[in-house]
């Protein structure tokens, strides 16, 4: 299992370079990014896997691109919205991790689109930011809505992932930050160890339930 920050943004969307990042994650424990719009590749010793977010598109535009992006390898995400679009985007294939729960409405998720996302294997992103640079209501807004998110993920068990969406090496992490920013939401380190490898978990080709043995 690798270690993962499921979304960062680095230069020309943000301020640092690919490079700068992955010396970075070295030094705050992380073995892999996902860095949109950046190529896939190893550099510095950490594994840099292109991500593609999708943000305020109509489906018809997310299902062309998801279908455009289906071969490339790259990590797709899309940003939640109400909770049609969230259901539509749910059942595509080729959608990794539907971002953002925390900015949706509050009927944008519930007990339907917890069981899609479990049965679809499609990560709901648990982004840090608002718990990192957020204050008063906005901070408190945001851990709620984790919180029932949480509370879904416990009784459907669809897969998670953790980001910062860092825009530069000051906005990332260690691991032991994220862990303590977590345990504000509830999880215990089980929790966040298994989040952490949610990247992997969902981009995995699945294994099949019946093994020919010759």
């Amino acid at each position: 299992m690798k270690i993962t920050d499921a979304a960062v943004f680095p230069y020309p969307c943000g301020d640092s370079s690919v490079r700068r990042m992955a010396l970075e994650a070295e030094t705050l424990g992380l073995d892999s990014l996902v860095a949109v719009d950046v190529p896939s590749g190893i550099c510095e010793g950490i594994e840099i896997r292109s991500g593609v977010l999708l943000r305020d598109l109509p489906v018809k535009d997310v299902i062309a691109r998801v279908r455009k992006n289906q071969d490339t390898g790259a990590v797709m995400i899309v940003n939640a919205r109400d909770n049609g679009f969230n259901r539509a985007v749910l059942s595509l294939k080729g959608v990794h991790i539907l971002r953002g729960i925390h900015a949706a409405e509050k009927t944008a998720f519930d007990h339907v689109t917890a069981k899609m996302a479990a049965d679809c294997g499609v990560a709901l992103d648990i982004d840090l930011s608002p718990l990192i640079f957020g204050r008063g209501i906005a901070r408190q807004r945001a851990i709620h809505r984790y919180r029932d998110m949480l509370v879904f993920e416990r009784r459907f068990e669809f897969p998670l992932t953790l980001s910062t969406g860092a825009r530069s090496v000051l906005d990332m992490r260690a691991t032991r930050e994220i862990t303590a920013l977590c345990s504000l939401l509830g999880m215990d380190i089980p929790d966040v160890e298994k989040a952490f490898g949610g990247v992997g978990q969902v981009t995995s080709p699945p294994v099949p339930s019946v093994r020919v043995i010759p």
